[in-house]
């Protein structure tokens, strides 16, 4: 049982910032960093992530050991962990996106960033940046974007970060088999028509599922690629 470390503070520069320094000088297992308000907040493929007062901005320091292969399947289980932690606080209509956004009926709702360093026999550290829109949305180039405060639903930074933390856990030791079968019951379904944009090409085809390690499985024609980079473009979204 992991003993979490919740630490407050008014406002950070960001927040997965500061769980990697603190991991790079050798903090344990088990930090979690809640900032209230974030000034330099990093998005996917280095993309600002802007974050407004009463949104939630979390970082979480891991110490897995798991193979550095392995690091994708820490996104998905992160974003397993922030549905039903906001499922438990009232929120509906949720779904995944790979690999790294939760959604809400379409529109962006959270993001998740990983960032992780090896090590000698596996990953030294893992940080997992949890991004969520409670209180406002952020206007996003080309995507729509919700916050929960809108839908009726008030949930505090603070309640969102315990819920996730407990929610969490159990996941962190989920053999891969159940981890892959929790994020597809709550992803867009196989067979769904996908584009993946990447580098600056486009790439289309359909949902086939995830590889060992959590990648997306593009079905293209009569061939399956395997996608570890990339947004992925939704009809809805």
């Amino acid at each position: 049982m992991i003993a979490w470390r919740l630490e407050l503070y008014p406002e950070l520069g960001s927040t997965s910032g500061e769980i990697i320094q603190r991991a790079k000088a050798g903090e344990p297992a088990g930090l979690a960093i809640l900032a209230f308000r974030q000034t330099a907040g990093r998005g996917s493929r280095g993309r600002a992530w802007s974050a407004p007062e009463g949104n939630l901005n979390l970082s979480i320091l891991l110490r897995p050991g798991h193979p550095a292969a392995q690091a994708g399947l820490f996104s998905l289980m992160s974003g397993i962990a922030v549905v039903e932690a906001l499922e438990a606080l009232g929120a509906t209509n949720l779904m995944l996106k790979w690999p790294n956004d939760v959604l809400h009926n379409g529109a962006k709702l959270a993001g998740i960033l990983i960032d992780a360093a090896p090590g000698e026999t596996g990953l030294d550290w893992l940080a997992m940046g949890i991004g969520i829109n409670l209180a406002a949305a952020p206007e996003i180039p080309g995507r729509r974007a919700v916050a929960l405060a809108a839908q009726g639903l008030r949930i505090t930074p603070e309640a969102a970060a315990r819920a996730i933390l407990a929610r969490l856990e159990p996941w962190l030791e989920a053999p891969s088999s159940a981890i892959h079968a929790a994020w597809l019951a709550r992803a867009h379904p196989p067979g769904t028509p996908l584009e993946i944009a990447y580098a600056g090409q486009r790439l289309s085809g359909s949902f086939a599922g995830l590889s060992t390690y959590g990648e997306l499985l593009l079905r293209c024609e009569d061939r399956i690629e395997t996608i570890n980079a990339g947004d992925v473009l939704l009809a809805d979204c």
